[in-house]
């Protein structure tokens, strides 16, 4: 934590240029792999850190206060090292041993790729959306949907990790916010991809089921990946409202009236305004970390965690990113004319919060209903969750 602490001074200052290159910029990968903060989730034998899921909440939070994008790439590299430790051991040294260092991107659009079953693999074709960082990563993982020989039956689901040597990458992100995160469209076509690098995601729900298990046996390599994906960049919400709340406090600590003197301060709608944000990012920031906390200890204990527990865990991230988002509206409800500013960075945190809690997973309607089915007795269904 005190290396991602001291990073956030950097990542602020860097924030703008970050903007406008619409990727991670290479001083700022640079900076982050000398502290080590791609690495948290890597198994130790390939010189990573192996901390407990929590870490994702506590480190990513701390980065996203100085660069939301940055610290959202952050997130998807760190979880990605952690996913490739459930490949096959061959798989594992093929990534690492030429680079322990290499980062990952991916795209989790199930529907977007089509895969069929031939000879020792996958040929896999399809065009990915939101693949954040990959501007600066050498491999991207790929979830594809496999058909049957009627090619419209699905029969398996897979996660494709693939070489930047094998896809096209299609500079589309031109976006309103999180523009530093690159998440730019990857495209395959008529690709071969062996089994040892399709990873079966039904066999990845929890326990030691999956491709890696003997390889890596500590309880961090047991937890379920569907079901804990949301968790691993949502953190990034919680740093982005804990930077726009440092942004207000330090500001109305000292701002007067624009046309009266008076010291906005003492305004007590201000004082309860700012109080309201304060509790939100605290509360968002609790929920997040013991739904990290949850998964770990069902891991330590041995045990998969049942459907309703998984629902009932990523609803908890979704609530908490809206908990985040509210925060950020609140700040900014009373922030004033400055925020209109481009060169008031209190506007691209707003920007930046706007733009990530559109992602799917965070949408509480969607994954409240589904917890809420589960807790009723309801059959829901997902044969990779």
């Amino acid at each position: 934590m005190k290396r991602a602490r001291g990073c956030v001074p950097v990542l602020r200052e860097r924030a703008q240029a970050a903007e406008e290159a619409r990727m991670l910029p290479r001083e700022n990968e640079q900076l982050l792999h000398e502290a080590g903060l791609f690495r948290f989730h890597q198994p130790k034998r390939f010189g990573g850190m192996a901390l407990g899921f929590e870490a994702i909440v506590d480190i990513v939070a701390e980065l996203a206060r100085g660069c939301p994008s940055t610290a959202w790439c952050v997130s998807n590299y760190a979880y990605h090292h952690w996913l490739v430790a459930y490949y096959d051991e061959q798989t594992q040294h093929e990534v690492w041993d030429a680079n322990p260092d290499a980062l990952i991107a991916s795209s989790i659009a199930l529907a977007a790729g089509r895969g069929r079953k031939v000879e020792g693999g996958f040929v896999v074709n399809g065009r990915w959306p939101f693949s954040s960082g990959v501007d600066n990563s050498e491999w991207d993982q790929l979830a594809v949907t496999i058909y049957g020989e009627d090619g419209r039956t699905a029969v398996d689901w897979r996660l494709c990790l693939v070489p930047k040597s094998d896809y096209l990458i299609h500079d589309t992100w031109y976006a309103m916010g999180m523009a530093a995160t690159g998440s730019k469209d990857v495209e395959v076509k008529e690709l071969f991809v062996p089994e040892r690098r399709a990873l079966p995601l039904a066999r990845c729900r929890g326990g030691a089921e999956h491709p890696g298990a003997a390889s890596n046996p500590g309880p961090l390599f047991r937890l379920p990946v569907v079901a804990t994906s949301q968790l691993a960049i949502g953190p990034a919400a919680i740093g982005t409202a804990e930077g726009a709340y440092e942004i207000v406090q330090a500001s109305f600590a000292k701002r007067t009236g624009t046309y009266t003197g008076a010291k906005v301060s003492e305004f007590q709608a201000v004082q309860s305004k700012l109080a309201r944000a304060r509790c939100l990012i605290d509360s968002a920031r609790l929920l997040m970390r013991e739904s990290a906390l949850a998964f770990q200890a069902c891991a330590e204990r041995d045990e998969v965690p049942d459907l309703a527990t998984k629902l009932r865990l990523r609803a908890h991230t979704a609530f908490a990113v809206g908990q985040a988002r509210e925060a950020v509206e609140t700040l900014w409800s009373f922030y004033g004319a400055a925020g209109l500013y481009t060169r008031d960075p209190m506007q691209r945190y707003f920007r930046d919060m706007q733009a990530m809690s559109q992602h799917f997973s965070f949408n509480f309607d969607i994954t409240g209903a589904a917890y809420g089915l589960a807790a009723l007795g309801g059959a829901y269904s997902n044969p990779v969750m």
